[in-house]
Protein backbone atom coordinates (compact mmCIF):
# COMPACT_ATOMS: atom_id res chain seq x y z
CA UNK A 1 0.00 0.00 0.00
CA UNK A 2 1.77 3.47 -1.05
CA UNK A 3 1.45 6.18 1.14
CA UNK A 4 -1.17 7.97 -1.38
CA UNK A 5 -3.34 4.85 -1.28
CA UNK A 6 -2.99 4.82 2.72
CA UNK A 7 -4.00 8.39 2.81
CA UNK A 8 -6.86 8.30 0.60
CA UNK A 9 -8.30 6.37 3.19
CA UNK A 10 -8.64 9.26 5.68
CA UNK A 11 -11.37 12.03 5.15
CA UNK A 12 -11.53 15.89 6.80
CA UNK A 13 -15.24 14.93 7.53
CA UNK A 14 -14.08 12.03 9.72
CA UNK A 15 -11.70 14.25 11.44
CA UNK A 16 -12.00 14.99 15.34
CA UNK A 17 -9.56 17.12 16.64
CA UNK A 18 -10.71 17.32 19.78
CA UNK A 19 -13.28 14.46 21.33
CA UNK A 20 -15.69 15.77 23.99
CA UNK A 21 -15.80 12.09 25.66
CA UNK A 22 -14.76 10.79 28.84
CA UNK A 23 -15.56 7.04 28.63
CA UNK A 24 -14.27 4.55 25.57
CA UNK A 25 -17.59 3.74 24.67
CA UNK A 26 -18.57 7.36 24.12
CA UNK A 27 -15.48 8.09 22.54
CA UNK A 28 -16.21 5.38 19.97
CA UNK A 29 -20.37 6.36 19.76
CA UNK A 30 -18.73 9.97 18.75
CA UNK A 31 -16.26 8.65 15.87
CA UNK A 32 -19.26 6.70 14.73
CA UNK A 33 -21.85 9.04 14.60
CA UNK A 34 -19.06 11.41 12.43
CA UNK A 35 -19.64 8.08 9.92
CA UNK A 36 -23.05 8.63 9.74
CA UNK A 37 -23.43 11.81 9.53
CA UNK A 38 -20.71 11.69 6.47
CA UNK A 39 -23.38 9.11 4.94
CA UNK A 40 -20.56 6.45 5.52
CA UNK A 41 -23.04 4.22 7.29
CA UNK A 42 -26.61 4.30 8.08
CA UNK A 43 -27.12 2.98 12.04
CA UNK A 44 -24.89 3.99 14.35
CA UNK A 45 -26.72 1.00 16.79
CA UNK A 46 -25.60 -1.38 14.65
CA UNK A 47 -21.86 -0.44 13.94
CA UNK A 48 -21.32 0.59 17.75
CA UNK A 49 -22.59 -2.70 18.69
CA UNK A 50 -20.15 -4.33 16.73
CA UNK A 51 -16.90 -2.37 17.79
CA UNK A 52 -18.07 -2.85 21.49
CA UNK A 53 -18.15 -6.62 20.68
CA UNK A 54 -14.70 -6.01 19.40
CA UNK A 55 -13.43 -4.01 22.16
CA UNK A 56 -14.86 -7.12 24.52
CA UNK A 57 -12.70 -9.50 22.95
CA UNK A 58 -9.61 -7.53 24.21
CA UNK A 59 -8.73 -3.82 24.27
CA UNK A 60 -7.52 -2.29 21.42
CA UNK A 61 -5.55 0.18 22.97
CA UNK A 62 -2.39 -0.54 21.87
CA UNK A 63 -0.70 1.31 24.52
CA UNK A 64 1.42 4.43 24.54
CA UNK A 65 -1.84 7.15 24.39
CA UNK A 66 -2.97 5.50 21.19
CA UNK A 67 -6.09 3.14 20.13
CA UNK A 68 -7.02 1.53 17.11
CA UNK A 69 -10.44 0.10 17.39
CA UNK A 70 -11.63 -1.98 14.59
CA UNK A 71 -13.66 -4.45 12.90
CA UNK A 72 -15.43 -6.02 10.19
CA UNK A 73 -19.48 -5.18 9.24
CA UNK A 74 -22.35 -5.40 6.36
CA UNK A 75 -22.77 -2.22 7.42
CA UNK A 76 -20.02 -0.12 5.28
CA UNK A 77 -20.01 -1.09 1.87
CA UNK A 78 -15.66 0.00 1.82
CA UNK A 79 -13.30 0.75 4.16
CA UNK A 80 -13.72 3.99 6.57
CA UNK A 81 -11.57 5.27 9.08
CA UNK A 82 -12.44 7.75 11.62
CA UNK A 83 -9.86 9.76 13.75
CA UNK A 84 -10.64 11.12 17.55
CA UNK A 85 -7.80 13.69 19.20
CA UNK A 86 -8.71 13.50 22.94
CA UNK A 87 -6.33 16.25 24.93
CA UNK A 88 -7.78 15.11 27.88
CA UNK A 89 -6.93 11.25 27.69
CA UNK A 90 -9.68 8.43 27.98
CA UNK A 91 -9.31 5.60 30.02
CA UNK A 92 -9.59 2.54 27.06
CA UNK A 93 -8.47 -0.44 28.76
CA UNK A 94 -5.13 0.14 27.31
CA UNK A 95 -2.09 -2.68 27.90
CA UNK A 96 0.06 0.06 29.85
CA UNK A 97 -2.74 1.12 31.52
CA UNK A 98 -2.47 4.51 30.21
CA UNK A 99 -5.27 6.64 28.64
CA UNK A 100 -5.46 7.33 25.20
CA UNK A 101 -5.29 10.41 23.23
CA UNK A 102 -5.38 9.19 19.80
CA UNK A 103 -8.20 6.68 18.50
CA UNK A 104 -8.15 5.71 14.51
CA UNK A 105 -11.57 3.61 14.36
CA UNK A 106 -11.07 1.36 11.19
CA UNK A 107 -14.30 -0.45 9.70
CA UNK A 108 -14.49 -2.90 6.45
CA UNK A 109 -16.60 -5.00 5.10
CA UNK A 110 -16.30 -8.98 5.58
CA UNK A 111 -14.98 -9.13 1.91
CA UNK A 112 -13.15 -6.53 0.00
CA UNK A 113 -11.91 -6.30 -3.47
CA UNK A 114 -8.63 -5.41 -2.71
CA UNK A 115 -8.29 -7.40 0.80
CA UNK A 116 -6.57 -3.54 2.10
CA UNK A 117 -8.08 -3.98 6.23
CA UNK A 118 -5.05 -6.04 7.14
CA UNK A 119 -2.31 -3.93 5.39
CA UNK A 120 -3.93 -0.81 6.59
CA UNK A 121 -4.11 -2.36 10.29
CA UNK A 122 -0.28 -2.97 9.84
CA UNK A 123 0.24 -0.29 8.22
CA UNK A 124 -0.65 1.99 11.36
CA UNK A 125 0.59 -0.12 13.76
CA UNK A 126 3.77 0.51 11.86
CA UNK A 127 3.83 4.29 11.97
CA UNK A 128 2.09 4.53 15.67
CA UNK A 129 5.15 2.92 16.82
CA UNK A 130 7.08 5.60 15.77
CA UNK A 131 7.59 7.72 19.18
CA UNK A 132 8.46 11.04 17.06
CA UNK A 133 5.70 10.57 14.74
CA UNK A 134 2.93 9.44 17.08
CA UNK A 135 3.92 12.40 19.94
CA UNK A 136 3.27 14.56 16.99
CA UNK A 137 0.17 13.30 15.69
CA UNK A 138 -0.96 13.34 19.52
CA UNK A 139 -0.51 17.30 18.81
CA UNK A 140 -2.30 17.49 16.02
CA UNK A 141 -5.27 20.73 16.06
CA UNK A 142 -6.67 19.90 12.59
CA UNK A 143 -6.98 17.66 9.78
CA UNK A 144 -4.12 19.32 7.33
CA UNK A 145 -1.83 18.86 10.31
CA UNK A 146 -2.40 15.31 11.23
CA UNK A 147 -2.19 14.56 7.15
CA UNK A 148 0.67 16.58 6.66
CA UNK A 149 2.71 14.44 9.30
CA UNK A 150 1.61 11.29 8.03
CA UNK A 151 2.92 12.56 4.18
CA UNK A 152 6.14 13.66 6.32
CA UNK A 153 6.29 10.01 7.90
Amino acid sequence: MTTDQFISFFKEELFIPELKATTKTEALHELVVKLVEAGHVKNDRVILGTILQREALGSTGIGKGVAIPHCRSLAVGNMQIAVGISPEGIPFDSRDKKDVHLIILVMAPPIEDRDQYLPMLGRLCELLNQTKLRNKLLQATDYQAFIQLIYGE
